[in-house]
């Protein structure tokens, strides 16, 4: 009797997955190399579109205190993306977070931490980062990171459907987890290497000095040697700086000549906000990490002092919120948590505490319409689970 080949499933997987290969070839539209895609253009930009919103909420939200400030970076992001190879919708915000970052998102999507802005000295170290993310959506990295995730998981699949027909459903990811991985990627070293060369040319091409990209890159290369630099957790963590990019960047100035804009004084007065109140951020971190400690006395001082630095910034009362809360008053928690959401009504954080507050208060039906659009602006695990237990209690079971 003919017995079937145990291995047909998987030889069909296979053959399948290189017909994939061949018919999937396309023009890296940067580099004009001829390289393996199966992720589309308008895919790259939906895929941007869908968790641009969600991965500023999950890093800190929007920095909306100064709209010039936010206005000034996107000016100098629409200079290189009138150069690019690419023309895709290029958005560009700054996130609430004081750790030096910066990322790129599939379409076009790039966001500046306030930390980062702290840092920079002129609008030609501004668009040297720029530029740097730029070439990351242009060139399609975030999109190829994805396609290798893709393959590897499809090998994973055919390997476990040759086995045994295993279902596959647990490698769907959320959305805002998708957002969270795109935005922590690490770029090979092509990549890095890519986005260097690029994004001087798009400087030089804007008018900038690309010699900014060089100094910026040493002085990257200098506090990556200091392990408690804050940029080892943000910037360095998925794009480590290292002498010999420093050395390949120098080559580049070489063939593009030096000279250009610095623009030093028209960002030191578009950031002098920002860095005037940067003492203020800095007591409200410690007194995120006094809470941490259990620490509600410091925290409490230390949250007392943001505010007087600026008293428009939303998560500083947030904080005061979150230490009323943590020694069980949730009603002057409520009181904080109102204040922030007038001052930012965008951002999820104040809602879902002022739900949480209200449920264990033990008034559900006011939680409700919190927990709701904290959800709407950032999916949580604590926010479904809060409105599966209203549902349920309704009698709702799906």
């Amino acid at each position: 009797m003919f017995k079937q080949n145990p291995y047909k499933p998987l030889f069909l997987i296979l053959i399948a997955s290189l017909s994939l290969l061949v018919s999937a070839c396309g023009t890296n539209p940067v580099t004009k190399k001829k390289e393996f895609q199966f992720v589309s253009e308008s895919q790259e930009i939906s895929i941007g579109k869908q968790n641009y919103a969600p991965a500023r909420q999950a890093q800190g939200g929007d920095y909306v205190i100064d709209p010039e400030l936010t206005a000034y970076v996107q000016s100098v992001g629409d200079k290189l993306a009138a150069v690019s190879d690419r023309k895709l919708p290029y958005e560009y915000a700054v996130i609430n977070d004081s750790t030096p970052n910066a990322w790129a998102m599939p379409g076009g999507k790039i966001a500046f931490n306030r930390g980062l802005l702290y840092e920079l000295n002129s609008e030609a170290e501004l668009a040297a980062v720029m530029g740097h993310e730029m070439v990351h959506a242009a060139a399609r990295h975030g999109a190829k990171s994805m396609e290798r995730s893709v393959l590897m998981q499809g090998a994973m699949v055919a390997i476990g459907i040759g086995a045994q027909n295993s279902n596959y459903s647990n490698l769907i990811v959320g959305g805002a987890q998708l957002g969270a991985q795109l935005t922590s990627s690490k770029y090979g070293r092509d990549a890095e290497s890519e986005s260097d060369l690029y994004g001087m040319q798009y400087m030089k091409k804007a008018g900038y000095d690309p010699t900014a990209a060089v100094t910026l890159q040493e002085t990257f290369v200098r506090l990556s040697a200091d392990r408690k630099s804050s940029f080892i957790d943000g910037l360095f963590a998925s794009h480590p700086p290292s002498p010999e990019r420093v050395a390949a960047n120098k080559i580049t100035l070489e063939q593009l000549g030096a000279g250009g804009d610095w623009g030093k004084e028209i960002y030191a007065q578009k950031v002098g906000r920002l860095k005037a109140t940067r003492s203020a951020y800095q007591a409200y971190d410690d007194g995120v990490k006094a809470l941490s400690a259990k620490d509600t006395v410091k925290a409490t001082a230390f949250a007392k002092q943001a505010i007087a630095g600026e008293p428009r910034e939303a998560r500083f009362q947030e904080l005061l919120g979150d230490i009323a809360l943590s020694e069980k008053k949730p009603q002057e928690a409520l009181s904080y948590y109102d204040k922030a959401i007038k001052m930012q009504p965008d951002y999820f954080k104040p809602h879902i505490q002022s739900g949480i507050a209200l449920f264990n208060m033990g008034k559900k039906a006011e939680a409700e319409p919190y927990l709701k659009r904290a959800n709407e602006l950032l999916p949580t695990a604590p926010g479904h689970a809060l409105l599966g237990q209203l549902a349920e209690s309704r009698g709702q079971t799906d």
